[in-house]
């Protein structure tokens, strides 16, 4: 591993075809408080850990209209606005927060237009690059809601659009109303079999495949995980990054962290470089 990491040693996923970043990405979910429920008591150490991540090469960062609610995208607009060329920021909407722990999904196309048009006004951007379902609504058809973001789509105020939580049957069945251009699913080394099929029809699409909870929380605890970081001198956390970077070229990980510590290891798993045979070991852990 480099001395100083460097996002851009994971190479680089191109978005739609036409925004390339590095694949080493950013979850600004974790700058929020407990239960992603308001600020933390520290905004300015929030504040450094984005300017770190861009300093190491970061040029994705991902967010949510629910984290906060809405502050996350208060504090990456004014802490980094006006934003860097390069910078791609990712948001979502579609879930409703009532309290700490509520997460209520809403994909009316009157709730997601309201929604891109406050999106857009806290991260104070007149297009949103990439712009993702949160979750599927079971008391609305999916067609329907992709339907609403295709038409802010037309209206220039989204370019991308993405989908989170969807299986490959709801993918199939929204895939004629607007080019996909991201899933986001909870996707690690410990936790993969539900989103394999999901990977691979992100790699047969051009879609990039976003893993949210990439390194599952820090919880992996598994003894082939371990023999493969302690051949690279390396934390379990680092090689399951590494892992979901050799997983599929489709893999755009977004670890998120609080922690400026942590962010610096993070992004140094995009130098570490794994076998074949460590491949194997690690597809045969969880």
């Amino acid at each position: 591993m480099t001395t100083t990491p460097n996002g851009g040693e994971a190479g680089t996923i191109t978005l739609g075809g036409a925004l390339t970043v590095s694949r080493m990405g950013f979850g600004a979910m974790r700058l929020m408080g407990d239960d992603i429920w308001g600020p933390r008591e520290d905004p300015e150490a929030a504040k450094r850990v984005l300017h770190l991540a861009l300093d190491l090469g970061v040029s994705f960062l991902d967010t949510a209209d629910a984290y906060g609610p809405e502050l996350d995208e208060y504090l990456i607009a004014e802490t980094l606005h006006p934003y860097p060329e390069g910078l791609v920021i990712a948001t979502k909407g579609g879930v409703v927060r009532n309290g700490p722990g509520g997460w209520e999904r809403d994909g009316r196309p009157e709730h997601l237009r309201r929604a891109v048009v406050n999106s857009l006004r806290r991260l104070r951007l007149e297009r949103i690059d990439l712009y993702q379902l949160h979750a599927p609504d079971p008391e609305v058809p999916v067609e329907d809601s992709v339907g609403a973001l295709a038409r802010l789509q037309e209206e220039g105020k989204i370019r991308f659009v993405g989908l989170s939580n969807f299986d490959v049957d709801q993918l199939e069945r929204v895939r004629d109303i607007t080019r996909i251009d991201s899933v986001q699913n909870e996707y690690n080394v410990l936790f993969r079999e539900e989103s394999d099929p999901v990977v691979e029809w992100c790699e047969r699409s051009g879609a990039a495949f976003i893993p949210w909870r990439p390194i599952a929380a820090g919880e992996l605890d598994d003894p082939r995980l371990d023999a493969v970081a302690e051949a690279h001198e390396a934390t379990p956390v680092q090689i399951a990054l590494a892992w979901l970077l050799h997983r599929s070229p489709a893999m755009l990980p977004i670890p998120g962290t609080a922690s400026e510590a942590h962010l610096r290891e993070n992004v140094a798993a995009a130098s570490i470089r794994l076998s074949d045979r460590e491949m194997e070991r690690l597809n045969a852990a969880g």
